[in-house]
């Protein structure tokens, strides 16, 4: 059955590098389209793919994505357990912000991709992935907070702020603050299956 649902995803993708208007798509080596487990509850979303990423075409495989994957071991999971993306599916040049008109390009992939994976918790990594599905919020007030709201798209979903592993490469202060944050993470997820549970009775 997964190995069915992850076919499905990735013809999924295929469809959609196809049908994607974005721009960056003619300066970019490789489209990042995202990895991990078509069945995952938790799904993190990054900013866009940077160098590394770009040229394997793989997400957050850089310093930032090793860290990530020792973030995930602190909490016994593990880069299959979960799904991981970017806002943008094709590397901004020079690593610039996206452009607002790049991330609306590509924000109907990502709405397919959530849709179709429903992860319970959504993870957004970094103050632009934060502000694409919490607008207004800041991240250095927000990380290591759960919001519960309504998006045209995807609907009702929980949304878990977090600093962008790559923030700690560059401030090491940061890193405590993420392993804590981390740390909460199955604690959100029991409650949010508490609550799933109890509406189903």
């Amino acid at each position: 059955m997964l190995k069915q649902k992850q076919q499905q995803l990735q013809k999924l993708n295929e469809d959609m590098d196809t049908l994607c208007a974005c721009a960056l798509k003619k300066t970019a080596l490789n489209t990042v389209v995202g990895k991990g487990s078509a069945n995952a509850k938790i799904m993190f979303i990054g900013e866009a793919p940077g160098k590394k990423e770009d040229e394997k075409g793989e997400p957050f495989i850089g310093a930032a994505g090793k860290f990530l994957s020792e973030l995930l071991a602190t909490i016994d999971l593990k880069r299959e357990d979960i799904y991981i993306t970017n806002v943008v599916k094709y590397r901004p040049p020079n690593n610039r912000d996206p452009l607002p008109q790049e991330v609306t390009d590509c924000w109907f992939w990502l709405q397919k991709q959530i849709n179709f994976i429903d992860p319970i918790l959504i993870i957004p990594l970094g103050r632009y992935a934060l502000e694409r599905f919490v607008p207004g919020r800041k991240i250095s007030e927000d990380h290591g907070k759960a919001f519960r709201r309504d998006m045209d798209g995807i609907g009702r979903r929980v949304f878990y702020a977090l600093y962008h592993p790559a923030a700690a490469l560059y401030n090491g202060s940061l890193r405590d603050t993420l392993i804590v944050d981390f740390a909460r993470i199955p604690k959100i997820i029991k409650a949010i299956e508490e609550d799933i549970n109890n509406n189903q009775k």
